[in-house]
């Protein structure tokens, strides 16, 4: 199992598929899949029985996840897509953008 450049809470472009050009911050992130759910982006139907949850039941759209190679994070300081340098600070393991140099939190 690999490392991924993206994390929970981070603000992600899409750069391949349907909804391509399309921001949104992620949600959560599959590791074991490679994937992450982001938000407003990759939304299916789903048909659902009536529940407690959803009484009436029908469809619902939802997030579904989208491969973590077809997003890229978004420079802080810029907001424009860039890659991620990672870089050792004694224990600390900190990620930042390429184009900016800026640290991401």
């Amino acid at each position: 199992m690999s490392k991924l450049h993206i994390k929970k809470n981070d603000t992600v472009v899409v750069l391949a598929g349907e909804d391509k050009g399309k921001t949104g911050k992620v949600l959560k992130v599959l590791v074991e899949k490679n994937r992450a759910i982001v938000e407003g982006v990759n939304i299916v139907s789903k048909s659902t029985k009536p529940s407690a949850k959803h009484p009436q039941g029908g469809i619902i759209k939802q997030e579904a996840p989208i491969h973590i190679s077809n997003l890229s994070l978004i420079d802080p300081k810029s907001g424009k897509p860039t890659r991620i340098a990672v870089k050792h600070e004694g224990k600390n393991v900190v990620r930042i953008a390429k184009k900016s140099g800026e640290e991401i939190k």
